[in-house]
């Protein structure tokens, strides 16, 4: 949609002279406030919660405060273009849905909800190993709407394999490994809730419908199924990986590869070492280091490293088309959205995560051009001032 932002706004003020009682919110803020108002302690703080003290959280946020946009003027905005390239695709705007699990615990519509909402809008859906509907269910709700599917790198070779063939096979175009969570960090609020959904059967779904999960167990899920979550126990996490274990992923998936989690240079030089396609900066919206540098602090130094020879992706901290301009400008090729998009289908399913993406986009559109940017293409640190 051409000059989306001033579509979306107008919209809006058309309301006017009779505005919608039932109206979904435009600020974060807002969002936030009424998903606590909504959920019980145990989801809510699932989501909004971090590793220890959210110190990581909080450094993810004031990072893009360190950062100002600095305006051009006249310099003929009036046609903006939002897309962006990856792996031969064109993407209609910079940005994808985040991998986030457990979505069952947010609200009825869970993953399902997101996806269609995501397939509607035209922006990529990250598929988590820890969906609670299988990939395979997410994939038939998108039909033929571009979708990412992110691996949690199992204990368990066999099922690891299984669940990127199951993606290759349902239509999923890249695989997004997620490096920072060989375990579960420290995480303050879940402990004192005594909240961890996979033990209630939440966020298992890949795991109960893999032949090779399946055939690991002395009877069917359907039979057993505390003996099968305790086995998922067992094979979640993988701490023993090392660098030379990403053949293993090349050997069963001819999918784009992309790591998720790295936020030190030398990783990023290693990723390229080991032949991946794709880096994605991130610290997991802070939930697994406390402490930990933020993405977008990190995200400078990946870029240099890189030096444009492979996509690279930025989450953790983006809430509106500001901090989107900024990571571009930073040289991320798109960002992923995560927190946002879990407020808004606290509130109303899939359909507000559809009105969340749709309100950064608008944000985004709108402040690209009172820069004096034309595209996202054009986007690099000429136009941001380092204000610390």
């Amino acid at each position: 949609m051409s000059n989306f932002g001033n579509q979306v706004q107008f919209q809006v003020y058309q309301t006017m002279q009779n505005p919608d009682p039932d109206r979904l919110p435009v600020l974060y803020e807002e969002w936030e406030k009424k998903a606590r108002d909504v959920l019980e302690d145990g989801p809510y703080y699932y989501v909004a919660g971090g590793a220890g003290g959210g110190k990581t959280m909080e450094a993810n946020l004031s990072a893009f405060d360190q950062w100002s946009i600095v305006p051009r003027m006249l310099r003929n905005v009036e046609d903006r273009d939002l897309t962006v390239d990856m792996f031969g695709q064109t993407y209609h705007y910079p940005i994808l849905h985040a991998p986030i699990g457990v979505q069952s615990i947010i609200h009825e519509e869970g993953d399902l909800g997101s996806a269609r909402a995501c397939a509607e809008m035209g922006i990529p859906f990250t598929a988590s190993s820890a969906s609670t509907v299988p990939m395979e269910k997410i994939a038939e709700v998108m039909g033929d709407a571009s979708r990412w599917f992110q691996l949690y790198w199992s204990k368990d070779p066999d099922v690891t394999a299984s669940f990127l063939q199951r993606a290759e096979n349902s239509g999923y175009s890249a695989i997004v490994v997620t490096l920072d969570t060989p375990m579960l960090a420290w995480r303050e609020y879940d402990l004192k809730n005594v909240y961890l959904p996979f033990l209630l059967g939440e966020g298992v779904g890949n795991y109960l419908t893999d032949p090779a999960f399946r055939s690991k167990l002395d009877k069917p899920p359907e039979e057993d199924p505390t003996s099968a979550i305790m086995h998922w126990t067992q094979v979640f996490g993988n701490p023993g990986l090392t660098w030379e274990d990403i053949g293993f992923l090349r050997k069963h998936t001819t999918l784009p590869i992309l790591l998720k989690g790295v936020l030190h240079p030398d990783d990023a030089k290693l990723a390229m070492d080991h032949g991946v396609d794709g880096i994605i900066v991130s610290n997991h919206g802070g939930r697994q280091v406390d402490g930990s540098i933020s993405a977008l602090e990190a995200l400078p130094q990946i870029t240099k490293t890189v030096q444009g020879k492979m996509p690279v992706l930025m989450d953790s901290g983006i809430r509106r088309g500001s901090d989107v301009l900024k990571a571009m400008a930073l040289g991320a090729t798109a960002v992923l959205v995560g927190r946002p998009c879990m407020y808004g289908l606290a509130v109303a399913g899939g359909k507000g995560v559809q009105e969340v993406l749709k309100n950064i986009i608008a944000d985004m559109d709108l402040t690209m051009g009172l820069a004096g940017q034309k595209s996202m293409a054009e986007l690099d640190r000429k136009i941001l001032n380092k204000t610390t």
